[in-house]
């Protein structure tokens, strides 16, 4: 498990922080994962964000699609699943971990939906504040054709995916997306399974959004249902109920010590993570970093 946690905190560091096209080679060692959830229901995984994918009679419909290097062998990947082809893409959000392949799925004539603050975000240039570093925008090709503000629904192969958006959470636009009768959630980044998650306050993240988000799936779900995170390994409603109280209680200790008055380094050397570092310090973000990202999600904005 730590040398699985170790390789995709470094995925995803290079999926957020890095330009993927300046570096050659980058993806040459990359393979896709497949791992079978249900008769028609699959979770993908490579390098950045885990796809869903839900193949069958209706064709394919996958939820998220990494990076633009990828898409080859991702739709290899798919073709061992089903003959068919890629109809409809849904973005859980607008990071480039999760939407780089939306042009040459575009291109292919791939529908791709997605939230309305999603398709928004990559019409302009970006900029991710902690990491100091812009993304985009993205061409046309690339860009969701089919936009909604809360809910929108699927019924295909067999399955009814209702889709919902979780307001400011990990973003301002991501969506979670309930297989209602396989018993499957995708969350997007939303939940980051075994390690601290990464809450983009820049573009209308929040600690409390992320939150919120959970506890609506957490109602939503019971003690078989299988949830694939955007970053992490395949979960369960256990350990996304151990999440969500891990978010709580860093979250109400670091607001606690900003009504206190105290400032950032004074939270960080607080330690409000202490006794969930064993289990949830070892990937993406290290404790002080997520401290300073829980910090900046809660503390006063200056005017």
């Amino acid at each position: 498990m730590k040398k699985m946690l170790v390789a995709l905190s470094a995925l995803l560091a290079a999926a957020l922080c890095l330009d993927a096209a300046a570096q050659p080679g980058r993806f040459d060692a990359v393979q896709i994962k497949t791992t079978k959830l249900s008769a028609n229901i699959y979770m993908l995984e490579g390098e950045g964000g885990n796809i869903g994918v839900s193949a069958g009679e209706d064709g394919v419909f996958l939820i998220d699609d990494q990076f633009a290097p990828l898409t080859d062998r991702i739709l290899a990947a798919i073709k061992a699943i089903s003959g068919k082809p890629v109809r409809f893409i849904l973005n859980t959000h607008w990071h480039f971990d999760h939407t780089g392949g939306n042009e040459n799925h575009g291109k292919a004539g791939v529908v791709i939906i997605a939230q309305d603050n999603v398709r928004k975000r990559l019409t302009v240039r970006q900029m991710i504040d902690y990491f100091k570093k812009s993304y985009g925008p993205m061409p046309p090709s690339a860009l969701p054709v089919i936009t909604f503000a809360d809910t929108v629904t699927f019924h295909m192969n067999g399955d009814v995916a209702t889709t919902f958006h979780a307001p400011h959470a990990h973003t301002d636009g991501d969506v979670i997306v309930h297989f209602r009768n396989a018993n499957i959630v995708h969350m997007g980044d939303v939940y980051f399974s075994f390690m601290y998650p990464f809450v983009d306050v820049g573009t209308g993240g929040s600690v409390k959004g992320m939150i919120a988000a959970t506890d609506r799936v957490l109602r939503m779900t019971d003690d078989n249902t299988k949830i694939i995170p955007g970053h992490g390994p395949l979960s369960n409603k256990r350990e996304l109920a151990a999440y969500r109280d891990m978010l709580a209680k860093v979250s109400g200790r670091i607001e606690q010590l900003i009504k206190s008055g105290k400032n950032l380094q004074q939270v960080i050397t607080a330690q409000p993570t202490h006794e969930f570092d064993a289990v949830w310090g070892n990937g993406f973000l290290k404790p002080d970093q997520f401290v300073e990202v829980v910090y900046t999600s809660l503390a006063p904005r200056k005017k």
